[in-house]
């Protein structure tokens, strides 16, 4: 198989590492916020903000209308979780909220291999758009603290545009963009829904990121075109190209 003409690329959680450690930051600051906190030691409290946290984002219309701005969006979901053990207490929900903000940026950075491969792919003269939900200023900065615009010829932003994946306008604006037709490209992502089963239908060959390794979910009817653990293997496309070695892998 040979690299396609166009590619449209998503952000976190597949150039960078956004979700991989947001785990172990939320108990880092519960434990921390704990001690303000006398109805709850901290393991109940990263148990009430798990379970806020499924119940905020599991809802795609909240999910839509709150990704626009994350550090209130962590605040409403600590408040929920607060509740949920009798504590009405804003404040202290922003307080909270600014603390795992801190050190959830401390985590974020580039996949291993994953910048190296967006330097090969614009090198062979694949062409590349950057295709990201979320506020623009939060993309931006990753955007920019990891240097990713000159791999692209066109970045769409969500919070730039006014809509995003999986509306089917976006992918359409970074065809028109890269200046190819669906048959041309390649989405790849690590979304089921937003990176595959959408611009499936659209006609682009889709390939999922499974980043975690954990395979397709139970029951799941959507099939991407192709399955990756991570962006390099992307190159094992190229004509000529020889698989990962396992230190590439790791």
């Amino acid at each position: 198989m040979n690299l396609p003409v166009a590619m449209l690329l998503d952000l976190d959680d597949t150039i960078v590492s956004y979700s991989t450690y947001a785990g172990p930051c939320w108990k880092r600051v519960c434990y921390d916020a704990a001690g303000r906190i006398d109805a709850a030691d901290g393991e109940e409290l990263y148990r009430a903000l798990t379970e806020s946290r499924t119940w905020f984002w599991g809802d795609p219309e909240r999910h839509r209308a709150n990704r626009q701005n994350m550090p209130l969006a962590y605040q409403r979901v600590i408040h929920h979780g607060l509740r949920r053990l009798g504590i009405e207490n804003w404040e202290l929900a922003g307080t909270i909220a600014q603390s795992y903000e801190r050190e959830r940026g401390k985590t974020i950075r580039p996949f291993p291999g994953a910048v190296e491969t967006l330097r090969t792919l614009r090198a062979d003269g694949v062409r590349m758009a950057l295709v990201t939900n979320g506020g623009a200023e939060p993309q931006r900065e990753k955007i920019r603290r990891f240097n990713l615009a000159p791999f692209f010829n066109a970045i769409l932003i969500e919070g730039e545009r006014g809509y995003g994946k999986p509306d089917s306008r976006i992918y359409m604006d970074a065809l028109r963009l890269l200046n190819a037709g669906p048959g041309d490209a390649w989405m790849v992502g690590d979304n089921l829904e937003w990176e595959v089963a959408v611009p499936q239908k659209l006609g682009i060959y889709c390939v999922w990121n499974d980043a975690k390794g954990e395979g397709l979910p139970a029951g799941s009817g959507i099939r991407p075109d192709r399955i990756i653990g991570s962006l390099p293997e992307l190159l094992q496309s190229r004509i000529g190209a020889s698989p990962p070695t396992a230190q590439e892998r790791n």
